[in-house]
């Protein structure tokens, strides 16, 4: 009995823990055709305008977005995609890592292209990074992720969001990827 307290105690503590730690170092990295590979996504989530939550209440979709840890302006959380994940791994992945949130990964929208100045290395001399995004959904935000102490969250709304991000392809993704699936699925669902 005593066994099986530690067991899962153990197992139920390395969860926990491995969801604190994020992943560092490039050996693992996928490239493709001088491009490294990035995964990320746009998380979001449906606030009631209306206090009383009624049936017919409006919803307005908010995304979190995050602090740059480089200079002014929003991001939202991508990062590597690695060997041994799938990209929809990555994506989830990286959500907990920068955000700190969990959440039903929906739908790809879209592959960005764009330039790192900071991630030059031997595979990729120019920066040039293909970063695959994805809609996701946010059902829980953790009280401790494993960038809290750089990252802050913000819940904005789309205009907002397009006012304050940081880099135009992600503003691209939210505008013409997130915004264009996002009508499409209020069209399918109504």
């Amino acid at each position: 009995m005593i066994f099986l307290f530690f067991f899962f105690f153990f197992e139920f503590f390395h969860n926990i823990m491995s969801d604190l730690v994020a992943r560092t170092g490039r050996l693992q990295q996928r490239y493709e055709n001088g491009y490294r590979l990035v995964a990320g996504c746009i998380p979001f989530r449906y606030r009631c305008l209306d206090e009383s939550h009624h049936e017919n209440s409006e919803n307005v979709v908010e995304v979190l977005m995050i602090n740059s840890t480089s200079g002014p302006g929003l991001l939202f959380p991508k990062g590597g995609w690695e060997n041994d994940e799938t990209v929809k791994e990555a994506a989830v992945r990286e959500a907990i890592e920068e955000a700190g949130v969990r959440g039903d990964l929906l739908d790809f929208v879209g592959d960005y292209n764009f330039k790192s100045k900071t991630h030059e290395d031997e595979f990729s001399p120019e920066g040039l990074c293909k970063a695959a995004m994805f809609a996701l959904l946010v059902k829980e935000e953790l009280n401790a992720w494993p960038e809290q102490s750089t990252r802050i969250r913000s819940w904005l709304t789309i205009s907002q969001a397009i006012q304050n991000c940081r880099h135009a392809w992600m503003k691209e993704a939210l505008e013409y990827g997130f915004c264009k699936w996002l009508a499409q699925k209020r069209k399918t669902t109504s």
